[in-house]
């Protein structure tokens, strides 16, 4: 199964010809995204020149999609998965550590919940950003981009 990032979730709203491509290869295969997904789709939306015009957009892709919610499962490994990512990435003091943010480290809390979702459900997450990558350094999962 596979977990599409917001950023796939964008190309394939906008028609980008590789990703849908791709994205229509995989009709066998369950294709999901997460809530949090949802959520900066809509921020984008609402953020944009054309905000009626994009929210219908989204609503109408977000409809052919399940959106996972998140869990006590899931928040379990995304707190696990910070303490690594900080411990990997963060400084050695360990007072310091405790108030690093994982953005000062590269890393988007966004991200790491839809990271935390893929891990617990055995998702492939589909993206283009850097961050998973930086993520896979720490804990293995699935990762792909479909551009």
């Amino acid at each position: 199964m596979y977990l599409l990032d917001t950023n796939h979730c964008t190309f394939i709203i906008e028609g980008e010809p590789a990703v849908i491509q791709r994205f229509r290869a995989k009709i066998t295969v369950p294709v999901v995204t997460s809530v949090i997904v949802a959520g900066e789709l809509y921020f984008m939306a609402q953020n944009s020149q054309q905000q009626t015009a994009n929210r219908l957009k989204i609503h109408a892709f977000l409809q052919r999609l399940d959106v996972i919610p998140i869990s006590l499962a899931i928040a379990s490994i995304y707190g696990e998965f910070k303490t690594e990512l900080l411990l990997h990435y963060g400084p050695r003091e360990r007072s310091r550590r405790r108030t690093t943010k994982l953005q000062e480290i590269g890393i988007s809390e966004n991200d790491l919940w839809i990271a935390a979702t893929a891990l617990y459900h055995s998702f492939t997450v589909v993206s283009a950003d850097r961050d998973f990558e930086r993520m896979q350094q720490v804990r293995a999962f699935n990762l792909e981009s479909w551009l």
